[in-house]
């Protein structure tokens, strides 16, 4: 799960300014705890800004730049480590840009999630689930899924805490990530499986698979029992389909 590194700062940039501010504005930057206008979640191919434009190549350039940024800074130091105006240096943008895109640093966060499950399901896609059966399938999606957080635990628990809070944007995030999880779950069944009952399944799933995580950043289990809470729960819901 570690980003990619972001490029280096070049201070005569123009993007280092707001999307609407000029050399010459003499505007202070938005301050960390404004509060400015929603914003859509992440899609690579059709992202949007705020005011329901699509964004032009160099803006969603500059929106990827900022994710990265805030990945490789909760790789580092974790959750509290992910400050904002740090994140507008390291992605060289100025504060006020990443407020175009991002509400606060737990929407940020939510959005780096999507990030990596997107790319989850674009490997997986790659290199289809092993095993005989469904819930052979199924253990070896989660199992990768979980190994790739645990290679990065401070970024896990960074994008796992922020996908847990109460926001409006955050929760647009956790309906991505389920979205894409049950996508990928679904690989793990055959054609002919009832579509409704696999939803269902995933969906049960994929509550299970989040709260192991939970569990694990938060230090009440250990990866290998969180790993064999979802084993288990998958052996239990659908053995019975084998």
């Amino acid at each position: 799960m570690r980003p990619r590194p972001a490029p280096s700062r070049d201070p005569a940039r123009e993007d280092l300014l707001p999307d609407d501010q000029t050399p010459d504005d003499p505007r202070e930057p938005m301050p960390e705890n404004s509060t400015p206008p929603p914003t859509p979640t992440l899609e690579r191919e059709s992202a949007v800004a705020p005011d329901g434009d699509q964004l032009t190549k160099s803006q969603a350039a500059r929106r990827q730049r900022v994710i990265i940024a805030a990945m490789e800074l909760a790789s580092e130091g974790g959750y509290d480590a992910v400050q904002m105006r740090d994140v507008a240096t390291r992605a060289n943008v100025a504060l006020g840009t990443i407020y175009r895109y991002f509400v606060g640093k737990d929407h940020l966060l939510a959005a780096a999630l999507v990030e990596w499950v997107t790319d989850l399901e674009r490997r997986v896609s790659l290199r289809p689930p092993k095993g005989e059966t469904i819930s052979a399938r199924m253990v070896d999606i989660l199992q990768r899924a979980t190994r790739s957080m645990e290679r990065d635990p401070k970024l896990s628990a960074a994008v796992v805490t922020a996908l847990s809070q109460p926001d409006p944007q955050v929760a647009e995030c956790q309906q991505e990530v389920g979205a894409v999880m049950y996508r990928i779950q679904d690989l793990a069944f055959p054609e002919d499986f009832d579509p409704d009952l696999s939803a269902r399944i995933n969906r049960a799933l994929g509550h299970v698979w989040f709260t192991a995580l939970v569990g694990w950043v938060n230090g009440w289990v250990g990866i290998t029992a969180a790993g064999d809470e979802l084993a288990s729960a998958v052996h239990l819901m659908l053995d019975q389909y084998d």
